[in-house]
């Protein structure tokens, strides 16, 4: 099976080239316009240099079976336009796009052309985070907070908040009846922001704050007398009594641990399949983004 990975950026070196590298029965075919980097990474990979490609033309003259695409945002629309306008399933990391417009664009695009479009939320498939699903959540809580990196709103929702409102959307136990929005802005850059989801006996808060002093991810789970934990996507604490801890095992691989060796195989087990994959999730998430969006920029307004 053809894939292409296009993009060579640190996601797709750190998270993305190992764990399919190491799949078997994959002709792996790169493209990023930067011959240095193509060569560089081709070389470490064991790549053969007519499996690397300058120019996006190129590799859709392999007539690729599937495609990730790890590209900026800014170039996600047409980059995965293009792939899906030749029938190529398309895995495209999170944002679709850098707005709700783009999002839709090409969710619309792909049923159009019945061609699989498939968002890299990779924290739905990290198990930590699945197991979570089997406790009761009467009260989510989780935080991405990180250090000295205030942000323009647009830029801070999408490129990386994104996570944090989509993993609340895939952990809530019921409908969402009501929604807030909390946040600093200061100078036009959002120090950090709140978001609640409320609905028939539950409530999940997300918090990012880009000016923590810490980079860290937690996660808190409670309902029915039991409480867990999840730091770092990686350990994990129960509580009933006295606190249970499960640390990650020492062979577990950091692509394993973080999902994305299981939204991969997915991903590829689908198109293997001939099943077709479609983004409508995905994209009440970005519809959830833009919001926050919407509602920070109100916010700074008020406090320009």
């Amino acid at each position: 099976m053809k894939i292409g990975v296009i993009g060579l950026g640190d996601i797709a070196q750190k998270a993305y080239l190992p764990v399919l590298t190491a799949q078997p029965g994959l002709e792996l075919h790169l493209h990023t316009r930067s011959r240095a980097t193509l060569d560089r990474i081709g070389d470490a990979h064991r790549i053969p240099p007519p499996h690397r490609h300058a120019a996006l033309d190129d590799l859709l003259a392999q007539e690729p079976d599937a495609a990730f695409v790890h590209a900026p945002t800014d170039r996600h629309v047409e980059i995965a336009g293009r792939l899906i306008e030749a029938g190529v399933p398309v895995y495209l990391d999170k944002p679709l796009a850098s707005d709700l417009a783009g999002a839709e664009h090409l969710v619309r695009l792909a049923e159009r052309h019945r061609v699989s479009l498939m968002t890299g939320f990779n924290r739905r498939y990290a198990p930590a985070y699945t197991q979570v699903l089997e406790h009761p959540r009467d009260l989510i809580l989780m935080q991405k907070n990180r250090v000295g990196l205030p942000a323009q709103a647009r830029g801070f929702v999408y490129d990386d908040f994104i996570h944090v409102a989509d993993t609340l959307r895939f952990l809530l136990p019921g409908a969402v009846e009501h929604t807030t929005v909390r946040a600093k802005v200061r100078g036009g850059l959002t120090h950090h922001i709140v978001l609640e989801l409320s609905g028939d006996g539950f409530t999940a808060i997300g918090v990012m704050n880009r000016m923590s002093g810490s980079a860290e991810e937690r996660l808190e789970v409670s309902g029915d007398d039991t409480k867990r934990e999840v730091v770092n996507i990686a350990d994990v604490i129960d509580h009933k009594g006295q606190p249970t801890l499960r640390r990650r095992g020492d062979w577990v691989s950091v692509a394993r641990q973080r999902g994305f060796e299981q939204i991969t195989q997915a991903f590829l087990d689908a198109v293997r399949a001939g099943k077709l994959l479609d983004a409508q999730d995905s994209l009440r998430t970005h519809e959830l983004c833009e919001r926050i969006v919407t509602e920070i920029t109100r916010i700074g307004e008020r406090t320009a």
